[in-house]
Formats: structure tokens, C-alpha cells, sequence
């Protein structure tokens, strides 16, 4: 039993970079760039990598005093398709914590604020063509921006659709398939999971975030 447990502690995650011994940016774009690293794996030898540098998000699984989780009703262009999401935006303010973005971006698409945060968990999107990372919070003591404060929305923000959905049946909509936002899937999953362990599991606002880029 002993040799198990020391086994299972192991089944986590490390950063251990390999050298990039020639690395080219292909394209610039807006919001992520193009680039192309000829990685050294030692014994494995030099294998060349394309992928997506991108600043990182974060987002926010916002639960009431009902258990209801804020959804928005967002077009995404790439696939086609509205998707209901949780409030998120990226990383693009130089040395801005986290949580400070992610209270901006609640109260500009959400219209909320909340008085409690901490961190639910962490992911990376697609590690094997982006550098992407996301840490997800989660908000409570949830109230409205003042009118006088309210975001003015355009382009796709504009006519979104929020609506709050009790965190059991935003699970169920996750496993038939309804919901496929990564942030969404991951963050409500992650709700409910936490809030079953009685929400030991939550992290403080400023616990270490080695994959957020330049960290």
C-alpha cells in the first residue's frame, strides 16, 4: 500500500523544458503569433514544432447564493457556432494578476462583480499546439455593476445572451454534449467536484501559476 501511495504522488504534472535551438516567429497576428522551434530531446534527437503563442485567459465559473452558475450565449466565428460559455477574457495587460483580470471581464460581460474569489483550477487548452494557459476562479457574493458603471459591448459581446443555470443541471448539459466551451466544460465540472469535497479544494487568488507565459 505504501509503494502505491508514493506511486500516486508522482501523477503530477512538471515543467521541464527541452532547449529550442532555432525558433522563428512565422506570423503576428492581433491577439497570437505563429512560431516554430526545432527542440532538442536529447536522445530522441531534434524534432521541429509549430504552435500558437498565446498571452493565456482566465475565466470565471460565477456561482449565487442559489447554486446557479452565470452562462453567456457568445458567437464563435471559427466554429460556427453560439456557444454558451462563463465569463472570460485574456491575459493582455503586462503584469495584471489574474484575479484582477478576471474581475474585469465578469463585470464587462457579465455585469456582476462578486466579493469572494479563489482558484478553482488551472488547465492548459491544446498543449500540443499552444502554449495556452487558463486559470478558471470561482466568484461568490455575487451583485450588480452600478448602472452608471455598465460596460458598452460590441462586436460579438454585444448581443449576448446571460442566463443563470442551477450548477447540477449546467453538469448534466456537459456530459450530453450540450456545452462544449473548454472553459465551461472544465470550470463547471470542476464547481461541482469542489463543491462535493465541501470546497476544500479551492486555492488562494495569488497561488502559483507556473504555466501562465513569463511566469
Amino acid at each position: 500500500m505504501t509503494g502505491q501511495r508514493a506511486e500516486q504522488a508522482t501523477v503530477r504534472d512538471e515543467i521541464d523544458p527541452r532547449p529550442a535551438l532555432r525558433s522563428e516567429t512565422l506570423h503576428r497576428g492581433r491577439v497570437i503569433d505563429l512560431v516554430r522551434d526545432e527542440v532538442d530531446l536529447g536522445d530522441e534527437g531534434v524534432v521541429t514544432r509549430e504552435y500558437v503563442d498565446h498571452p493565456g485567459a482566465v475565466a470565471i465559473v460565477a456561482l449565487d447564493d442559489e447554486d446557479r452558475v452565470l452562462l453567456l450565449r457568445q458567437y464563435r466565428h471559427p466554429v460556427r457556432s453560439f456557444l454558451w460559455e462563463v465569463p472570460a477574457g485574456l491575459l493582455d495587460v503586462d503584469g495584471e494578476p489574474a484575479v484582477d483580470a478576471a474581475a474585469r471581464e465578469l463585470a464587462e460581460e457579465a455585469d456582476v462583480v462578486a466579493s469572494r474569489w479563489a482558484v478553482l483550477t488551472d488547465y492548459a487548452t491544446t498543449p500540443g499546439s499552444s502554449n495556452e494557459a487558463v486559470r478558471i476562479f470561482l466568484a461568490r457574493g455575487l451583485s450588480d455593476v452600478p448602472a452608471a458603471d455598465l460596460h458598452v459591448r460590441t462586436g460579438e459581446e454585444a448581443g449576448m445572451e446571460v442566463r443563470r443555470v442551477p450548477l447540477d443541471e449546467a453538469v448534466s448539459l456537459v456530459l450530453d454534449g450540450s456545452l462544449h466551451n473548454p472553459s465551461a466544460v472544465v470550470g463547471i465540472l470542476a464547481a461541482a467536484a469542489s463543491r462535493a469535497g465541501g470546497w476544500a479544494s479551492l486555492r488562494d487568488v495569488d497561488a502559483p501559476w507556473p504555466y501562465r507565459r513569463g511566469a
